[in-house]
């Protein structure tokens, strides 16, 4: 099987009805995608991966990554599309470390994009492209604000990415905006 943008897509629909699954979905495509091309990978393999993470969490969350690796073994998908997403849940609910530099920047981007959507859900104009590190920031430290995000995570991911944390922040902002829109993060609600 070749794995294309619309069978991810389908695929995904078929075990995630939630819309906040299907942003988180959406954010992190766009954000492989922008870390793809700046390592000269394949921004559509990356973006694939980003988007189907997740596959299973909605209706498997015990099983997170488990079902994932059952559920594609089933539909044919290929070994390293596979491994990449399993990757993403080494030490919580995957053995399987993050090797390749795709693998390591969905494992130091996923919580991440959690921790960033909601810095800009808590702004009155709810527009990412005015978001700033410095907010985002300020944020990781209040360990109450987006308490769900695990920081261990993102830091383990930047080391292994060898990036400072912040600069993994403002690269994963600027990753985001242009999905953007997709996730009502463009401040479109308050300019209409």
């Amino acid at each position: 099987m070749t794995p294309t943008y619309e069978k991810a897509l389908d695929l995904f629909k078929r075990y995630n009805q939630s819309e906040s699954l299907q942003k988180h979905a959406i954010a992190v495509k766009g954000v492989m995608e922008y870390f793809a091309a700046k390592h000269n990978e394949d921004p559509g393999k990356w973006g694939i991966i980003g988007l189907i993470h997740d596959l299973d969490y909605e209706k498997y969350p015990d099983q997170h990554c488990t079902m994932t690796r059952k559920i594609m073994e089933e539909e044919g998908w290929p070994e390293d599309y596979i491994r990449a997403i399993v990757s993403h849940g080494w030490g919580i609910c995957s053995d399987t470390k993050p090797e390749h530099v795709m693998e390591k920047v969905l494992y130091a981007t996923d919580e991440l994009t959690g921790l960033i959507v909601t810095s800009v859900l808590v702004r009155p104009d709810k527009n990412l492209h005015e978001l700033k590190v410095k907010s985002v920031m300020k944020k990781w430290k209040d360990k109450r604000f987006a308490a769900g995000v695990d920081r261990n995570i993102i830091l383990k991911g930047a080391e292994m990415l060898d990036v400072e944390i912040r600069n993994l922040v403002e690269e994963t902002i600027e990753a985001m905006k242009k999905v953007a829109p997709e996730l009502g993060l463009n401040g479109q609600s308050l300019k209409e």
